[in-house]
Formats: structure tokens, sequence, C-alpha cells
């Protein structure tokens, strides 16, 4: 069975799964070191509106040579993914803002409508990825009530072919309305969902990154390449700090 086919059946069987169990490998971060000293963006620019997309169909935000790389794996329907959305982003943007951090999103999928969040915030600019997310987990509730509000309907997709299957899908769950209302016109999105190959292509390389670098749980972190024992930004901040991080 493909990862698009096997995710559907994840998504049928439970359709509100927000969260993997926590990871149990992770690093205690590095021993503290001297505050790094700012990087200036580029004349004309801002580091916290310079995106890139790295080798591994992640989205970083702020310098991409930046000496502190912080890395977030994580689920559009994972509820700990909404909190550090809300909670954390905000603060970090500080941290972008100086040049000396950067930060990647990258995606894990936990059932199909990761795959389809994921393919409608990545539909559009690439600057507009991470505020696109940032919208669908501090509105999870309301996108969580459109999955459950016809299952029986959802459920039938299943039979479509892909090129329909994705569309179908998101249109009864209220998705394309939903992106519609920030920005993503309902004709671009149904463009995105009915590439079937390219959502197949992005659910194998964040299916095969994910399991090379051993992610079990949502949302995991990497602070320059090191999984760190941190799930929300209260554990997580002072590690910045120990690495040489300083808001601006």
């Amino acid at each position: 069975m493909n990862s698009t086919r096997r995710l559907f059946s994840l998504a049928i069987a439970s359709p509100l799964a927000l969260t993997l169990a926590s990871c149990s490998d992770e690093a205690d971060g590095a021993a503290e070191a001297d505050t790094i000293a700012p990087v200036e963006a580029p004349e004309g620019t801002d580091w916290n509106e310079t995106v890139t997309v790295s080798d591994v169909n992640g989205y970083v935000l702020g310098n991409p040579d930046a000496p502190i790389k912080l890395v977030e794996y994580a689920s559009h329907t994972c509820g700990a993914c909404a909190n550090f959305s809300q909670t954390a982003k905000p603060e970090i943007k500080d941290y972008v803002a100086t040049g000396t951090v950067s930060f990647e999103q990258r995606e894990v999928f936990l059932n199909t409508f990761d795959v389809i969040i994921a393919a409608l915030v990545q539909c559009g600019p690439k600057e507009r990825m991470q505020p696109l997310s940032d919208e669908v987990w501090g509105n999870l509730g309301e996108v969580m009530q459109g999955v459950q509000a016809n299952p029986q309907a959802i459920e039938a997709a299943g039979s479509l072919p892909l090129e329909q299957r994705f569309v179908e899908i998101a249109e009864t769950a209220d998705m394309i309305d939903f992106f519609a209302a920030r920005g993503l016109s309902a004709d671009q999105a149904r463009e995105c969902l009915t590439n079937a190959d390219g959502i197949e292509a992005m659910v194998r390389n964040a299916d095969a990154n994910s399991q090379a670098v051993g992610i079990t749980g949502t949302p995991t972190f990497l602070l320059n390449g090191e999984k760190v024992d941190a799930r929300q930004w209260p554990e997580l901040e002072p590690m910045l700090q120990r690495a040489g991080a300083r808001q601006e």
C-alpha cells in the first residue's frame, strides 16, 4: 500500500488523532555558549520575511545561514503543535529577527487531513506557508469540526481516484472555504489538491525524512541537528539561550 493510501486508511480509522507518543531519545541540549552577535539582514530585507525551502522540503524562516537552527517536526492536526504555535511563535520571531536563529517547519503526517492541509498551506507563495499553518493551529477546533461534520461522506471519498479524492475531502470538511477566507483562492486550492503526483511525492519525502531522523512524536524539535528534550516553549527557550541566542 503506498503512503497516500495508508494515510487515508489512518484518517478513517482515527480522524481525531491529534498527538503521537512523546519522544524518549532526545538530547539535553548543548552546554551554555557565549551570546552570538546579531547578523544584519541584507539591505531592504527583514529576516522575519525571509523564507527558504530546505533540501527536505522544510520551510525555513529567517537567515538560512543562521548559526542556531531550530527545526520543528509538526502535524497540522496535533493539539500540542497548535499550543506551541500560539504560545511560542511571536517570541521565536524575536530571535529570528537577530539573524542568529532560523526556524524550520517540517511535516509529519498522522492522517489524510494532515496531508490535505499541508498541500494547501504549501499551495501559495513560500512566504505564506508558516502563516497559513498558524491559522490552522489557531483555529484547530473549527477545522476539526469540519472534519467531524460528515464522516460518511469523507469515508465515501476514499473510493475516488487520487485526483478527485483530496478535493472531495477538503470540500466536505469545509477546508476550501477556510483557506479562501485566508487568501488562497478556491480555484488555486483545487488545482493543488488535484496534483496527486505532487502530493504523493510530498508524503514520501516527509515519511522518509521522519524515519531517518527517528521522529516518534509531535511536536519534536531539533536544535542544531540534535533532538532535544522539549515539547513546549518554556522548556525550549532556555536551550536556545544556552546555544547563544538572544532576542532582538
